[in-house]
C-alpha cells in the first residue's frame, strides 16, 4: 500500500484544512451519522409480503415492488416482484409484459448488489429474452449494460466491454449511453489507462449535465477514483463528496457504502489513518445491513492492510480471514462458471440483433422447407401405396371371380355328366331297367343333402335305400363317375358345401360348422378334400363367393 508523508510541507497543511471542512461538511448535508445503524422500517418477512399484498392488482403490486425497491427494502420488494411475475393474467398486453421485464431485471439487481451473481445472470437472461419477444429495444440496451456489470465483479473485462459495446450499438436513449460510456471508462481504469478512462468518463458528464434528470452519483464516484489514480486528491474529495451527496438523495445505499469505503482509502493515502478507519467502519455497516458483500469484502480486506502497516498481525490475519470468507462467498471460478454455463446456455453472445434476427429467420424457412418436403415425400409414399393396394385389390377381385366362376362351371360340368351318365344307362344296350332302375334311384338319394350329409352315412346306407346290393351300386358308380363310393359321395358334400358358401348369409358360419354340416368329422379332412375337388381352400372360396355377389 502506497504511504505518503506530508506533514512537513505547507500544502499538506492547506489540504489538512480542507480535509477537516470536507468531513464537516459531508457530516451536516448527507447527515451520514443519522440512523446509519437503525433498522430498516420497509423490510418485513416473505409471508407477511404474500398474506398482505397477494390481493393486489398487477399494476398495484408493480408500484409497491418499485416503492420498496427505491427505499432498499430487499427482501420485501423481491417478494412483491415475485408476486408480480407470478401472478396469472389473462391476455397480457406489452404494456404488462414490460412491467414482468422491469420486475426481472430489478429483481437481478438485488441479487447482485447481495453477491448472487448466478441469480442475477439468470433472471437478466429470462427479461432479455422476453425483451427481444416483445421488441423492446431499449430495455435491451438496459439489460446488456447490466450483464456488463456482472461480468466486470469477475474482472472478465473483455466481456463486459461486449456488452457495453453492444449498449452503444443498439442504443439512441442518452441516459443507456452515458451509463455504457462511464463503464467503459472504469475498465479502462482498472487497466491503468487513465487517458482513454478520462475520455470516456468526461464524455459521459457531459452527456448527463445536458440531462438534468440524469443521476449523477456513480460517475461522480468513478471520476474520484480516476483522480485518486492522477493523485489529484483535492478533485478526488470533490467528486467523492457530490457522489455521497446525490447517493443519499436517492437513496443508493451501495454507492454510498462504495463511496465511504473510497474516503478511508483516500484518507489511508495520506496518513490519515483515524479517518480511514472511521469512514471504512461506516462503509462496513451499510453494506452489513443491505448484505452487500463485494463491499463488506473489500473493506476488510482494506482493514488487514491498514493493520499490516500499524503493525498489529493478529488483527491484520483476523480480518484477512473475514475478506477470505466473504470473497469466496461472493466471487469465485465456481460462481463465474456457473455464469459461463447460462452464457452458452442462453446464447446470448450475438453481437448484432439484425443479424440474429435474419438468421432465426432463415432457421425457420430451412425448417419450413424441410418439414415440406418430408410431407410431400410421406403423401407421396402413401399414394404409391394406395394405388399399389388398389392395382392388387383389383387383380385379386378378378382372380377371385375367375375361381369363382371356375368352381361354378366345374359343380355344372359335373351335373351335365352325371346326365350325361343318365343317359347314357338309359340307352345303353348293355343296360338293362334294374340298371337304369338302379342308377335312377341312386342319384335320387345322392340328391338329397339331408341324407348324404349325415356323417354316418355309408355305401351300406345308400344300398338299403335304393334295395340292391353292394355289388350292384358299387359297380354302377363305378361306370358313371370313374370314382369309388367314398370319392363319389365326396362330391356331392362338397357341392353341397358350395351351395351352402354362395348363401347371402354364409358368413355367420365357421368353417368347422359347415364341415360338419355336410357331414365330415373332421375339419382338416374337409379342408383337403375341398381344396382337392376344388382346387382352392374353404376360406379362400368362400371370400371368392361373397366378393362375386358384391
Amino acid at each position: 500500500m502506497l504511504k505518503m508523508n506530508y506533514s512537513e510541507s505547507p500544502k499538506f497543511m492547506q489540504k489538512k484544512n480542507l480535509l477537516i471542512i470536507f468531513i464537516l461538511q459531508v457530516a451536516f448535508d448527507c447527515s451520514f451519522c443519522k440512523g446509519i445503524y437503525g433498522q430498516n422500517l420497509f423490510l418485513v418477512s416473505n409471508s407477511d409480503v404474500i398474506s398482505n399484498f397477494k390481493h393486489l392488482s398487477p399494476q398495484q403490486l408493480f408500484d409497491t415492488a418499485n416503492f420498496f425497491y427505491s427505499q432498499n427494502a430487499t427482501n420485501t420488494a423481491l417478494a412483491c416482484y415475485s408476486l408480480l411475475i407470478n401472478t396469472p393474467v389473462k391476455n397480457p398486453n406489452v404494456e404488462h409484459q414490460k412491467k414482468i421485464v422491469e420486475a426481472y431485471n430489478n429483481s437481478a439487481i438485488l441479487y447482485s448488489n447481495m453477491c448472487d451473481y448466478r441469480t442475477a445472470y439468470n433472471l437478466f437472461i429470462t427479461a432479455l429474452l422476453l425483451c427481444e419477444k416483445i421488441n423492446d429495444v431499449p430495455y435491451i440496451s438496459k439489460i446488456y449494460n447490466n450483464i456488463g456489470s456482472i461480468y466486470f465483479c469477475f474482472n472478465k473485462y473483455d466481456m463486459a466491454k461486449l456488452y457495453y459495446l453492444k449498449v452503444l450499438s443498439l442504443s439512441s436513449d442518452s441516459s443507456f449511453i452515458a451509463s455504457a460510456l462511464n463503464n467503459l471508462g472504469i475498465i479502462k481504469l482498472e487497466s491503468k489507462e487513465l487517458d482513454s478512462a478520462y475520455y470516456f468518463l468526461n464524455t459521459a458528464q457531459q452527456i448527463k449535465k445536458r440531462h438534468n434528470n440524469m443521476r449523477l452519483h456513480t460517475l461522480e464516484s468513478n471520476l474520484a477514483l480516476l483522480y485518486k489514480e492522477k493523485k489529484q486528491y483535492d478533485s478526488a474529495f470533490y467528486y467523492l463528496r457530490l457522489s455521497l451527496i446525490d447517493s443519499k438523495n436517492n437513496n443508493k445505499k451501495n454507492v454510498e457504502a462504495f463511496n465511504f469505503f473510497n474516503l478511508g482509502k483516500l484518507f489511508f493515502e495520506i496518513n490519515q489513518i483515524d479517518s480511514a478507519l472511521f469512514y471504512i467502519n461506516l462503509s462496513i455497516a451499510i453494506a452489513s445491513e443491505n448484505n452487500f458483500l463485494g463491499i463488506l469484502a473489500d473493506n476488510y480486506l482494506f482493514l488487514s492492510q491498514i493493520e499490516e502497516v500499524t503493525g498489529r498481525e493478529k488483527s491484520t490475519l483476523e480480518y484477512y480471514k473475514q475478506y477470505v470468507k466473504l470473497r469466496d462467498s461472493a466471487i469465485n471460478i465456481e460462481k463465474f462458471g456457473d455464469i459461463n454455463q447460462l452464457q452458452r446456455l442462453y446464447e446470448v453472445s450475438k453481437t448484432n440483433k439484425q443479424i440474429e434476427e435474419l438468421a432465426i429467420e432463415q432457421r425457420i424457412k430451412e425448417h419450413t422447407i424441410h418439414l415440406q418436403r418430408i410431407v410431400l415425400i410421406v403423401l407421396l409414399l402413401i399414394c404409391s401405396v394406395l394405388v399399389v393396394i388398389y392395382f392388387q385389390k383389383k387383380k385379386l377381385d378378378a382372380a377371385y371371380r375367375a375361381l369363382y366362376k371356375k368352381n361354378v362351371e366345374t359343380i355344372d360340368f359335373q351335373e351335365k355328366l352325371s346326365q350325361k351318365y343318365q343317359e347314357k344307362y338309359r340307352n345303353s344296350v348293355l343296360t338293362h331297367d334294374f340298371q337304369e332302375e338302379l342308377l335312377s334311384r341312386i342319384l335320387v338319394v345322392m340328391e338329397d343333402a339331408s341324407v348324404i350329409c349325415d356323417p354316418d352315412f355309408s355305401i351300406g346306407t345308400l344300398v338299403e335305400l335304393v334295395q340292391s346290393n353292394y355289388t350292384y351300386v358299387s359297380q354302377v358308380i363305378n361306370n358313371v363317375s370313374k370314382k369309388n363310393f367314398r370319392s363319389f359321395l365326396n362330391t356331392y358334400r362338397i357341392r353341397e358345401a358350395q351351395r351352402i358358401f354362395s348363401e347371402p348369409d354364409a358368413a355367420k358360419y365357421t368353417i368347422e360348422a359347415i364341415a360338419q354340416r355336410v357331414g365330415f368329422k373332421s375339419r382338416n379332412t374337409f379342408r383337403d378334400t375341398f381344396k382337392e375337388i376344388t382346387g382352392v381352400s374353404p376360406s379362400f372360396y368362400l371370400k371368392s363367393a361373397q366378393n362375386s355377389e358384391n
